[in-house]
């Protein structure tokens, strides 16, 4: 008689938040990646790093963390297909990278649910597999404070401490002026929350941010004398640094236009900005749960730093665009995410709680739904003035236009990377030469000077 026996092996579990992270890489290559040319700011990124391209003007406010990013692709291929692909799968797996942080923290559930509320955004997918930096500063600021929470958790290991200065770097790196938002709350929660007064999280954060901004604050010198000059710099281009509530501009622009400069256009779709509208409530929900459960800090650390990454986009500048918030909602989904989750279990009745799951993932399909309609529309403005952009580049070369030349002009730099010239302006908040320097310069190679048709052309061009 032969005895058998069977072997149970417990289920696997679903790897919900890498499925998230598949679905957001695979909306973005149907949905977006097909049908997106290069923006004005992406120029102006991949003008740096690309070899095959003259470097456009390089203002005051900007990081160059992005042209890092994307140099090794466009070391390989001027193809702007290639890039868009590289950029969506990279981004991808940033977001299941970053999300997964929080998994230690949240459980898988919960880490899912805060990807998925983050990824289902319209800026999100549109942000994805650009070469822009605002999405990769939400993902590297979500991963800081997930690693900053595990690194003051005892037993702290090295692991979390390096993660902290990593990703702190790389929000800094990204954009300065972010790293600086970024690494303001958690200094000092580490000097006002005794649970954290210690010394290795602290100097994570300070060395990351040191690593990451060390290039900005070199070329600060380089390039403006210092600092100083370089932020009085970045304020005149930023239409200057001030006292300016923004809120209600970025509450019109939410649904477009990508970049609300200046910002007198009324809001389309209000019925669509009501998510917008009750993140404060939520939030301050959130906290309050929180904070009773006795579970405060996984809440309101990412609380708090989303409030002061807000400071520069909601009360320093006079314009807004809907990219800034990113990072601002990449924090806050955690906490939602908490939540959501402190409201099921909250439900006692095995029916009432069907229910009110059922309720709930249909107002996130709706959710959902609504943000592929903006994000469709968002993609045809944005694709329309990419080919307006090719198209006038297309036209400087049927005149004659061949490099090496120069293009000036308000939208000199995207025109000029199409036609492969270098760019330049003499007025606006870009201004980075003069007439007197244009013209010994069009004395050398082909310029090209771009003007509306009801102005008609400057009266240098004319000389």
């Amino acid at each position: 008689m032969i005895a058998s026996s069977t072997v149970l092996r417990p289920p696997r579990r679903i790897p919900w938040p890498a499925l998230v992270g598949l679905a957001y890489a695979v909306t973005q290559l149907v949905f977006v990646v097909p049908h997106l040319g290069l923006g004005w700011d992406e120029t102006v990124y991949l003008s740096q790093a690309d070899p095959h391209r003259p470097a456009a003007y390089f203002s005051a406010p900007r990081s160059r963390g992005i042209s890092l990013l994307t140099a090794p692709v466009l070391a390989v291929t001027d193809s702007t297909a290639v890039l868009r692909v590289v950029l969506a799968l990279l981004s991808a797996a940033a977001l299941y990278a970053a999300y997964r942080v929080w998994q230690p923290l949240l459980g898988p559930g919960r880490t899912a649910l805060a990807a998925l509320l983050f990824a289902g955004l319209w800026t999100t997918l549109l942000y994805g597999p650009q070469a822009m930096p605002n999405l990769w500063v939400a993902l590297s600021a979500v991963a800081t404070v997930g690693w900053f929470l595990r690194a003051t958790h005892p037993p702290a290991g090295r692991r979390a401490l390096l993660g902290l200065g990593a990703m702190v770097a790389a929000a800094t790196c990204f954009r300065f002026s972010d790293g600086v938002w970024l690494t303001l709350p958690l200094l000092a929660a580490c000097a006002i929350v005794p649970a954290w007064r210690r010394p290795a999280p602290a100097l994570a954060v300070a060395s990351g941010f040191a690593v990451g901004g060390a290039e900005w604050i070199a070329e600060a010198y380089l390039r403006w004398g210092g600092v100083g000059a370089r932020l009085h710099a970045s304020s005149a281009t930023e239409g200057g640094m001030g006292t300016h509530w923004a809120g209600g501009m970025a509450w019109r622009s939410l649904n477009g236009p990508l970049l609300c400069r200046p910002c007198h256009r009324p809001l389309v779709h209000p019925e669509l900005t009501l998510w917008w509208l009750s993140l404060p409530a939520l939030a301050l929900i959130a906290c309050v749960l929180a904070w009773r459960a006795r579970r405060g800090a996984v809440v309101l650390l990412p609380v708090v730093c989303a409030a002061a990454l807000s400071i520069p986009y909601l009360l320093l500048i006079d314009y807004s665009a809907p990219r800034f918030l990113l990072p601002v909602y990449a924090l806050l989904s955690p906490p939602l995410a908490t939540l959501a989750a402190h409201a099921a279990h909250a439900i006692r009745s095995p029916r009432a709680r069907a229910l009110a799951a059922g309720l709930a993932a249909a107002l996130l399909a709706l959710h959902l739904s609504a943000q592929y309609h903006v994000l469709d529309r968002n993609t045809a403005d944005a694709r329309a003035t990419a080919a307006r952009y090719r198209t006038a580049a297309h036209d400087l070369r049927r005149l004659g236009l061949t490099p090496p030349c120069l293009v000036s002009g308000t939208h000199a730099p995207p025109i000029g990377y199409d036609a492969g010239c270098a760019s330049a302006n003499v007025g606006g908040n870009n201004r980075d030469t003069t007439a007197h320097a244009l013209l010994r310069r069009a004395a050398r190679e082909p310029v090209a000077t771009l003007a509306r048709t009801r102005s008609g052309p400057p009266r240098y061009a004319l000389s």
